[in-house]
């Protein structure tokens, strides 16, 4: 099983770098190609972890988040504002799955309100959500981007307050991995609603932290 795990993500890793490639070309042919990597991505991941040795009960709601990763995905092949609303809903709602598998784990001290790490993300999305609200309401979705973002910096915060008792290389990789998907959906915000005419190295940059974000998770849960 664990070999099995190790070629799924072999193969996640390497569909990933490609789907990068192919979303930071100029050509529209390498969008189009586009339809055959980025669906294969969250099977792929899922199925190695699936398949990695264990079995922790974070495992089903990461499973969850990693399905809701794959509807969004898809959806967000399309630039249209009803396919990109059910896109980041299902985002959203695999983000309160990755918080249902992270804060039954998390330490109790220092609290919430004490915590300088959660107290710097939150002050991030202070600053920044209405900012990008305000520019995404251009496109009738001001309201969807605050709430995403909303739960977004949650799952973050909750990703970077595991519990010391939890292992130290699943903590490692969670708060990496949710951080990374910070930063990737922060540089998605600014190519969609504040660039005027983004370069297409900036969707690579998306879809490089993106992927490097999920797997980071993935290898995170499956070490707890």
């Amino acid at each position: 099983m664990m070999l099995l795990s190790s070629r799924l993500k072999a193969a996640y890793v390497g569909v990933a770098a490609l789907d990068t490639v192919l979303s930071a070309s100029p050509r529209p042919a390498a969008h189009k190609a586009r339809m055959l990597t980025k669906p294969f991505l969250m099977p792929l991941l899922s199925a190695s972890l699936v398949s990695a040795p264990g079995s922790s009960s974070a495992r089903g709601p990461v499973l969850a988040a990693q399905a809701g990763g794959w509807v969004g995905d898809v959806m967000l092949m399309s630039e249209e504002k009803k396919p990109f609303v059910v896109g980041t809903t299902a985002f959203g709602i695999g983000h309160l799955a990755y918080l249902a598998a992270f804060v039954p784990r998390r330490r109790r001290e220092p609290r919430l309100v004490d915590d300088p790490r959660s107290r710097a993300l939150a002050t991030v999305w202070t600053l920044s959500s209405p900012v990008m609200a305000w520019n995404a309401r251009r496109s009738g979705v001001g309201g969807v981007i605050a709430t995403y973002s909303a739960v977004l910096t949650s799952m973050a915060i909750a990703a970077t307050r595991l519990d010391r008792s939890q292992d130290p290389a699943a903590r490692r990789f969670i708060a990496a991995g949710a951080l990374v998907f910070l930063a990737s959906d922060a540089t998605l915000g600014l190519r969609k609603f504040v660039l005027d005419d983004p370069s297409p190295r900036v969707e690579g940059a998306v879809m490089a932290t993106y992927t490097a974000a999920q797997f980071l998770l993935s290898e995170g849960a499956s070490r707890l």
